[in-house]
């Protein structure tokens, strides 16, 4: 018998860079988090869907969610101040400890199943399985003290890549890191890293260029394309 993979689906931001409301900004009409949630309630892997809201939008994703026939979803998880706390919100809504628990950010439309099917099938003998993307460009680090901006050093980019998600991950491992973490005050804006500190070994494969996050409005432009070329192709 195969494992239950659980999706948690992490919406509860603030939305500062963006100046609005991400979760529910409509892209073609639809509200920005369906585009994904659509896409995991009709894949056969996952049994189970915990979108994470801010308190004020648990009602209102309800209504959405019913509206969408999204009928994976049967728990809403409300989010916390950081991300990490939205995510362990989530996790504390598992029952079983056996599950395998798949990250994904509700604000990247563009997943699609081939994608989900590679991250959960990767996990094998690994702690975490991750999607990213080789980083193309230079990357400068840059001292953060006073307004100058003067280059530290120069990483060399072979080696280096830009994460994403999904990311698949066993559930007692992923807790282990999470209470760790939490114990200890240690906060990241990643899974993956939370499960790196306590030893675990997490697999990077090769996510989406596609796979955007919309994270301020000028995205917004350069995924409405993709989605609607997506639509087409159907």
């Amino acid at each position: 018998m195969r494992e239950k993979v659980i999706a948690i689906v992490p919406a509860a931001g603030e939305g500062k860079r963006f100046g609005a409301n991400k979760a529910f900004y409509p892209l073609l009409d639809i509200p920005l988090i369906i585009w994904a949630l659509r896409v995991m309630n009709e894949n056969d892997l996952i049994e189970e869907i915990i979108p994470v809201l801010k308190e004020s939008d648990l009602e209102k994703g309800a209504e959405i969610f019913e509206e969408f026939n999204l009928s994976k979803i049967k728990k809403i998880a409300p989010g916390g101040k950081e991300r990490q706390d939205s995510i362990y919100n989530g996790l504390r809504l598992i029952r079983d400890k056996r599950a395998l628990v798949m990250i994904h950010d509700g604000v990247r439309p563009l997943i699609d199943a081939d994608l989900i099917r590679e991250t959960i099938k990767g996990l094998g003998r690994y702690d975490g399985v991750i999607t990213g993307i080789p980083v193309k460009d230079t990357i400068k680090e840059v001292g953060q003290s006073g307004k100058d901006n003067i280059v530290l050093r120069t990483p060399n980019r072979q080696g280096l890549w830009a994460i994403q998600t999904p990311q698949v991950f066993r559930l007692e491992t992923l807790l282990k890191a999470y209470e760790d973490a939490m114990a200890r005050g240690f906060y990241s804006t990643d899974d993956s890293a939370l499960v790196e500190r306590i030893g675990g070994r997490v697999k990077v494969i090769m996510g989406r260029y596609d796979n955007i996050k919309v994270t301020t409005p000028e995205d917004i432009g350069m995924v409405m394309g993709l989605l609607k070329k997506q639509e087409t192709g159907r």
